[in-house]
């Protein structure tokens, strides 16, 4: 998995003004009526390549929106941060529960002004249980479960429930009879 580095003491202006202007339509979408016209118009302004038929609830905390890919009919609960200077990719048919923290990026360990950043990706039919928290680097594989309050380090294989800190195999998840 590729690493990317940003000096936070070095962001082009383009990218302070992205920051800000994010920020204000962050506020303005957690502060809307949840469905209405404007609420939804917010919602594709902060992510330019969400899916038809899904949804973001709100409370909603958000760094670099514009570097999230959503797919279709994909449910995000109220409460979800996401620190995506990596990225983040959430595959169709997804479920993130309620606070659940999808994390792309982190601090260097000797300049703190630094941060390392990897892809979240979240893949289809996957369903993220409340408070889970996703790290940099980690792809949830498809039709897998993490279970709620773990803590992902690694990669989650596809059709398999995880759970715990650090969260580890539980089981497989059965072919559907």
């Amino acid at each position: 998995m590729k690493e990317i580095r940003i000096d936070l003491k070095k962001q082009p202006a383009e990218h302070l003004a992205l920051a800000k202007l994010h920020e204000e339509l962050l506020f303005k979408f957690n502060t809307t009526m949840p469905e209405s016209a404007e609420h939804i118009e917010l919602m594709h302004r902060l992510f330019p390549t969400i899916g038809e038929g899904s949804r973001v609830g709100i409370p909603l905390t958000a760094v670099r929106p514009h570097m999230v890919h959503i797919g279709k009919n994909v449910v995000i609960m109220p409460g979800c941060l996401m620190m995506s200077a990596g990225g983040i990719i959430i595959d169709d048919g997804a479920l993130i529960a309620a606070n659940v923290q999808l994390i792309s990026n982190n601090h260097d360990l000797y300049d703190r002004q630094i941060i390392t950043c990897k892809l979240v990706h979240i893949g289809r039919n996957a369903w993220i249980g409340a408070g889970a928290t996703i790290l940099p680097g980690v792809t949830v594989g498809d039709n897998a479960v993490v279970g709620a309050a773990s803590v992902v380090t690694k990669d989650v294989p596809a059709n398999t429930i995880v759970a715990g800190n650090p969260a580890r195999i539980i089981r497989e998840i059965p072919p559907k009879p």
